[in-house]
């Protein structure tokens, strides 16, 4: 199924400083995810963030936590568990999520938001785990299970539809840089 930006929403999972630099390919995954941030606040797909125990981890990183209009404090893996689904628009059934750890926090998330009748889009090159095995591993487990693997152009050029779209080339200079 294609993408669409009103039925869409961005789920940002656990961008946290303490993380990020143990993360393999850590400064890519967080670029692909603020490129995709940026043209969701272009193309007004909501975006919402999540932090793992952030008293531990410290708060998502500033320019990811400036990209969501709400965050998620949460300590259990799943973030549906400590209410991630209440804090979706409703009339929104597409959650695209990007975040680390895939075999963790971002696969227990997906799980949980699936489980909630939900269809997931995992954005491959916006998730990143320690090692690349738990990564790769991770998107596998999920694209079994249902969710939908992209890259965060492809979610981009989907969310547009066309070169006539009145935020094109706005879009197409993030996707440049």
């Amino acid at each position: 199924m294609l993408h669409v930006p009103d039925d869409s929403v961005l789920v940002l999972v656990d961008f946290q400083p303490r993380l990020m630099p143990v993360i393999h390919d850590g400064g890519a995954v967080v670029n692909q995810a603020l490129r995709l941030g940026r043209i969701a606040g272009l193309l007004e797909v909501p975006v919402i963030g999540t932090e793992q125990n952030p008293e531990g981890l410290g708060e998502n990183l500033a320019d990811i936590k400036a990209l969501c209009s709400h965050t998620v404090i949460k300590h259990h893996f799943d973030a549906s568990a400590d209410g991630l689904a209440d804090h979706l628009p409703a009339g929104r059934k597409r959650v695209i999520v990007a975040g680390c750890e895939a075999h963790v926090c971002v696969l227990q998330t997906t799980m949980g938001l699936m489980a909630r009748g939900l269809d997931v889009t995992l954005v491959a090159d916006a998730i990143g785990s320690r090692r690349p095995l738990d990564r790769d591993t991770a998107i596998a487990r999920l694209a079994r299970a249902g969710a939908e693997i992209a890259t965060a152009e492809m979610v981009a050029f989907e969310w547009l539809r066309s070169s006539r779209h009145p935020r094109f080339r706005e879009v197409l200079a993030q996707i440049k840089t």
